[in-house]
């Protein structure tokens, strides 16, 4: 129901856009030749991937002229930000571009062979400076990208300079002491036996301290 009500507020032209973009993935995602490795497509096929390609490259046009223009008048505050924000999210930018990606990175796990020879891909990469800029805007930027960066997972002893060696060094909290500690208006957790302070993801959730 919340779909059908969000696709009323979107314009005819862009609801029209919308489909017809699917309409494209859909005739390019293989039905029952996953995984198909064969150098040879149907003139059909091609013809479709073709067409992809003209699509991308009208919305990367699109979107390569609105996103500047964007970015500038975003850079005077944080509340021509979000309201610039809201516009592009309902905009080409933020309807069509986020579904576009995740199903052209989709077809390109099934049919490697087939997206290459569209040729759509390339054109993508031209819109990751204008977007990387007007990201760099978004209030709070540097505190996600050092937080992103320090993740305690595959790369955190390689941000921190620590080698496996020094596990052994790992700090050991009591069950009392997180306690008094979130008594104090603290915000520890624990996951598979590990602390992690949620504190500054607090304020950013959206579900509520209950949840958390």
């Amino acid at each position: 129901m919340d779909q059908e009500l969000y696709s009323k507020e979107r314009s005819a032209s862009l609801d029209l856009l919308l489909r017809f973009q699917r309409l494209l993935v859909s005739k390019l995602y293989p039905a029952d030749c996953v995984g198909q490795v064969s150098n040879t497509y149907s003139p059909d096929l091609l013809g479709v991937g073709s067409l992809l390609k003209k699509y991308t490259a009208l919305l990367c046009t699109h979107i390569g002229d609105i996103l500047p223009v964007a970015t500038s008048i975003a850079c005077t505050s944080h509340r021509h930000f979000a309201e610039v924000s809201c516009v592009v999210d309902g905009d080409l930018t933020g309807i069509l571009l986020p579904e576009l990606v995740v199903s052209i990175v989709l077809l390109l796990s099934k049919n490697a062979g087939l997206m290459q020879e569209a040729g759509a891909i390339p054109l993508l990469a031209g819109l990751l400076e204008h977007l990387d800029r007007f990201n760099h805007l978004a209030p709070g930027k540097e505190r996600d990208d050092n937080e992103d960066l320090a993740w305690p997972g595959i790369m955190g002893s390689f941000f921190t300079g620590q080698s496996c060696r020094n596990n052994e060094e790992v700090t050991l909290i009591r069950k009392a002491d997180l306690e008094n500690h979130n008594k104090d208006g603290g915000f520890w957790t624990v996951i598979d036996g590990k602390v992690y302070d949620i504190k500054d993801f607090q304020t950013q959730s959206l579900t509520g301290s209950s949840i958390l």
